[in-house]
C-alpha cells in the first residue's frame, strides 16, 4: 500500500501547500481521502490514469476538503468517460450531487450518473481490496474520521476534529494496532494528541497532516515527545509513504 499526499495544507493557502487530498494506492486500485485541491491535475502529473480511481471519501463538506471533487467529476464526465468512481459524502449528499450537476451545467457539461453514497457510521465501503469504516466526529454537524484496511494494514485518517480532540478522537480505531495514524492540527495545538496517542500501545507510526503554520511550534513539540515512542512525520505536498 502506498500513500501520496497531493495536498497537506488546510483552509488558508500557504506557500507550496495545497488543500487536503491524499491518494491511497493498493496494487492497481487507487482511492482518495478528500479532494480539497485539484487532484485530477496531480494524477495527470504522475501519469496515473483517472480510470484507476475506484472511490473518493470526503471527511466533511468544507471546501478545503472537496473543492477539487468538482473539477475531477467535470473531467470524468467528458474527457475520462471510462472512470467510474464511487463518491462518499457526509451530510446532504443528494443536495451536493445536485449542486455539482448544476455547476457543471453552467459550462455545458452534463454530470454522468456517478454513484454517490451518503456516509454514516460503520463500514461504508469494501470492494475486496480496501475496506473503509467511518467514525462520526464533532467538527461540524456531519464530519467523519476514516479507518482504511488493506493488505493487512490499518490506517486512520482523523479528518478534522473539534476544538476538544480528547473528547472527539475516534478511540474505537485504537482497539487494534494502527500501522499509521494521520491526524490534523489546524484547529488546536498538536500537543493535545500527547495524552491521547502517547498512552496508546496501538500506534506504530504517526503523521501530522492538515496542520496550520500557527500551530507549527506545537507540531514540532509533539513530534519531539511522541518520537520517543514511535516514528512521527510531518506531511508535505508530494510526500509518499509505503506501508
Amino acid at each position: 500500500m502506498r500513500l501520496v499526499f497531493f495536498g497537506s495544507g488546510h483552509g488558508k493557502p500557504e506557500p507550496a501547500r495545497r488543500c487536503s487530498s491524499t491518494l491511497i494506492e493498493v496494487g492497481d486500485a487507487r482511492y482518495f481521502v478528500d479532494m480539497g485541491s485539484q487532484s485530477i491535475e496531480g494524477l495527470i502529473d504522475r501519469n496515473m490514469p483517472p480510470e484507476s480511481i475506484r472511490a473518493v471519501f470526503v471527511t466533511h463538506m468544507h471546501g478545503d476538503h472537496n473543492n477539487g471533487l468538482i473539477s475531477f467529476l467535470d473531467l470524468c464526465s467528458w474527457a475520462y468517460r471510462e472512470t467510474e468512481p464511487e463518491i462518499f459524502l457526509p451530510g446532504d449528499t443528494e443536495g451536493a450531487r445536485a449542486a455539482i450537476a448544476a455547476w457543471l451545467s453552467c459550462n455545458g457539461t452534463k454530470l454522468r450518473p456517478f454513484a454517490f453514497h451518503h456516509v454514516e457510521e460503520g463500514v461504508v465501503f469494501d470492494d475486496g481490496v480496501l475496506r473503509v469504516t467511518a467514525y462520526r466526529t464533532a467538527h461540524i454537524d456531519f464530519s467523519y474520521a476514516y479507518l482504511l484496511e488493506a493488505e493487512g494494514k490499518r490506517i486512520l485518517f482523523s479528518g478534522d476534529l473539534s476544538h476538544h480532540p480528547a473528547e472527539d478522537f475516534p478511540y474505537a480505531a485504537l482497539l487494534s494496532p494502527l500501522d499509521l495514524a494521520i491526524v490534523e492540527s489546524a484547529h488546536f495545538a498538536a500537543t493535545e494528541y500527547i495524552p491521547i496517542l502517547g498512552e496508546s500501545d496501538c500506534v506504530r507510526r504517526l503523521c501530522f497532516n492538515h496542520y496550520s503554520s500557527r500551530f507549527l511550534a506545537s507540531v514540532l513539540e509533539a513530534k519531539a515527545i511522541l518520537s520517543e515512542k514511535f516514528e512521527v512525520l510531518l506531511a508535505t505536498d508530494g510526500m509518499e509513504l509505503q506501508l
